[in-house]
């Protein structure tokens, strides 16, 4: 009993004991995951919009503590592509993509998703998950699959690429760029993928085979010189007109800074008015918050259409002369006779009368070594509001991703997983993440699958693919540094193709038709509300409730005959069934409550309409599961009101719950034990028996066998 109650708080107390044997095969499993963790780690990273260490983050902490506390021995828990893309669309809106601000906001998602996990695991919601419906995740990952796909397209072609509001505004733009494509990294987007292919065809090289690519892709950058950066004055720009542009976007971009930190304080103002329930200056001071954000607006509007001309501006360097530093001039615009380093290079990032130059492909870079510190997410009631309706999609995504591979992994090895057990594991894990700047994470499919060919016994697997995952923060960074982001682009676009299933849309297609225009509905709303993902499984989710209700607000009501079978069935399908002038036969097909029984109502009312000579109604009750007050209401009222019309109602098939509730109520003795039997044959021979020789004759009431 004491053992039982320890590792229900401790589920990994159940891993014990743990033998040599069974700790030799977690270590090499937990080996084999993490090497292939590390790279697309980092490339998951890279897609959440975030320095790609945090990715590594990521697939620290949340590793150990997703093993320890939840229910599952194999399921891998990390940063996932379609996690990874959602954490991007919902604080990108919020701030520019790496910066501090971004970084303290993704923490306090993390924090928000995992608490929103780790309440539904402890109040045992973990059904809670049913209310977003297969059709709804099809479509939404199918969608996220696509996206995600198109968001690398710069990073395989070296072209600039916006964010804005609309994601396919952008990808239409970047298809722009094509003309300007980096040529050196379309070749080595080229080269990584076709090694990628090459290698997952040889067996023995299939599992480590990311690892091989990414080893060899990062020598061949190293030695061929693929990253070439440089750094560079706004006055060094000999072209007036690009010298411009440049320096304007400069001075535009502090003066947002400037008035970002205006209406930060303002925000601060605001609330303090408000709590000293002073309106008129709390008014006021919201007036000028609006005409402050309308500035910012505006300047951010600026800002964006002077990039798009700066994305297109390309340079050659040339060497000054004596003391005086390199001249660069607008490619095309270059004085006859100009010696030129041989490169052209591009504006990568501007900042206070300075610019980050890149004339070569882009690579990892410095990754600062060692272990993530802790640091509490910071708190704030606006950024809680503004990612709330967010972190519950990605609370309920990611955990019914996880769900699902567990339940994957647990049907091969038998064993049981619990899923209020598992969101506990999942909440803890992004919980204690964020306290060590980890973005979302979730069941990691490519991981778990690892751990389950590798022959990991117990979670101890992922708690040495955690151990690995802190030695590389430790040591093994300083040897990425050369790693062409093109190969992570790569690696997310391979992990992706999994995701893109058009089959499983023609098989709900034939299963259900309302299903599968639901899943398209899905796939469709998701695709045009990016980088807004959480509208298109929320409006999703929506319709596959609205449908559940439709359906049951209107059940399958069915007026029965007799088969030559000796079973009873539905005349409208069956026309030549054996019936009765005196005796209506009808199944209602779904629960009593209070959205259907008007419809079950109109149903009864309008068979004695059709069938005057009707004496004895027969329900037929053993589809009904269910019923609420206002369906036993509805009942009551029903057997007075046929009785004094003269018609008896016979109940026949009802379950125990339906007749707990009709016992309480007083329905049953009001009905009369008389005209309640077990099966509908019982009830068809005591009516014929009341009706006499008359009936007794009628096929409807020949018992089975």
């Amino acid at each position: 009993m004491a053992h039982r109650l320890l590792t229900r708080f401790l589920p990994f107390l159940a891993w014990w004991p743990l033998t040599p044997l069974i700790l030799r095969a977690d270590l090499l499993a937990g080996v084999i995951g993490a090497l292939v963790q590390v790279p697309k780690a980092m490339a998951y990273a890279q897609l959440a919009g975030l320095p790609l260490q945090y990715g590594l983050y990521a697939a620290f902490v949340p590793a150990i503590i997703g093993a320890l506390w939840g229910s599952s021995r194999h399921l891998a828990t990390g940063p996932v592509a379609v996690v990874s893309l959602m954490t991007a669309a919902a604080v990108t809106p919020l701030a520019v993509p790496g910066s501090e601000d971004y970084i303290g906001l993704v923490l306090l998602l993390t924090l928000m998703v995992g608490c929103i996990q780790f309440v539904l695991g402890v109040v045992k919601l973990g059904s809670a998950v049913n209310f977003v419906s297969h059709p709804v995740i099809l479509g939404f990952m199918n969608a996220a699959a696509i996206i995600i796909g198109l968001s690398q397209l710069d990073m395989l072609f070296g072209i600039p690429k916006g964010r804005s509001d609309f994601f396919f505004k952008d990808v239409w733009e970047m298809l722009g760029y094509l003309p300007l494509t980096h040529l050196p990294t379309l070749a080595m987007s080229v080269f990584s993928l076709a090694l990628m292919l090459v290698v997952k065809r040889i067996p023995v090289l299939a599992r480590p085979g990311i690892l091989m690519v990414v080893l060899i892709t990062t020598l061949v950058s190293a030695l061929v010189g693929f990253e070439h950066n440089a750094t560079g004055r706004i006055d060094q720009i000999a072209s007036p007109r690009a010298r411009e542009i440049v320096d304007n976007y400069s001075r535009t971009a502090k003066r947002i800074e400037t008035l970002n930190n205006g209406l930060t304080e303002l925000a601060t103002r605001i609330r303090k008015a408000e709590k000293e329930e002073n309106l008129r200056a709390a008014a006021d001071l919201r007036y000028r918050l609006d005409l402050l954000d309308l500035d910012i607006r505006a300047a951010e509007a600026e800002n964006r259409n002077r990039l798009r001309v700066i994305r297109r501006m390309y340079f050659v360097r040339a060497a000054g002369d004596g003391n005086s530093p390199p001249a660069l001039h607008q490619l095309g615009q270059e004085p006859d006779g100009l010696v030129t380093d041989g490169r052209r290079w591009r504006v990568k990032r501007i900042g206070a009368g300075e610019m980050q130059l890149m004339g070569g492909g882009e690579v990892v870079g410095a990754i600062p070594a060692g272990l993530p510190s802790f640091r509490l997410p910071g708190f704030s009631f606006d950024g809680v509001l503004q990612l709330l309706s967010a972190a519950l999609v990605i609370a309920l995504v990611g955990f019914m991703e996880a769900i699902s591979m567990a339940k994957a992994m647990a049907g091969k090895v038998r064993q049981r997983i619990d899923p209020n057990q598992e969101l506990i594991g999942q909440g803890l894990a992004n919980i204690g993440g964020s306290f060590f700047r980890a973005y979302p994470a979730s069941g990691s499919f490519t991981g778990s699958a690892i751990n389950l060919q590798a022959g990991a016994q117990t979670g101890m697997a992922m708690v040495f693919n955690g151990v690995f995952i802190a030695f590389t923060l430790l040591f093994l960074t300083p040897y990425i540094h050369h790693l062409p982001k093109a190969v992570l682009a790569v690696i997310i676009l391979l992990a992706v193709v999994g995701l893109l299933t058009p089959g499983a849309f023609v098989h709900i297609w034939k299963a259900s038709r309302a299903d599968g225009l639901i899943a398209a509905a899905t796939f469709v709303v998701t695709l045009v509300a990016a980088p807004h993902l959480d509208k298109g499984i929320m409006i999703g989710a929506l319709l596959a409730i609205g449908h559940y209700l439709y359906r049951t607000m209107a059940p399958r009501v069915a007026i029965l005959g007799r088969h030559e079978d000796g079973t009873l069935r539905d005349v409208k399908v069956h026309t030549h069934l054996a019936t009765s002038s005196k005796v209506v036969v009808i199944r209602f097909d779904g629960s009593l409550y209070f959205a259907n029984i008007a419809h079950f109502e109109d149903a009864v009312l309008g068979a004695l309409a059709d069938h005057r000579e009707a004496l004895y109604f027969l329900i037929v009750g053993d589809a009904i599961n269910s019923i609420d007050s206002s369906g036993e209401e509805m009942l009551h009222n029903l057997v007075a009101q046929l009785h004094q019309a003269g018609v008896e109602i016979v109940f026949s098939g009802l379950k125990k719950q339906i007749l707990d509730v009709m016992r309480t109520t007083g329905l049953f003795t009001f009905v009369g034990e008389h005209n309640i039997f077990s099966t509908e044959d019982q009830a068809l021979a005591a009516i014929a028996d009341r009706l006499g020789e008359e009936e007794r004759c009628n096929a409807l009431f020949c018992r089975v066998g």
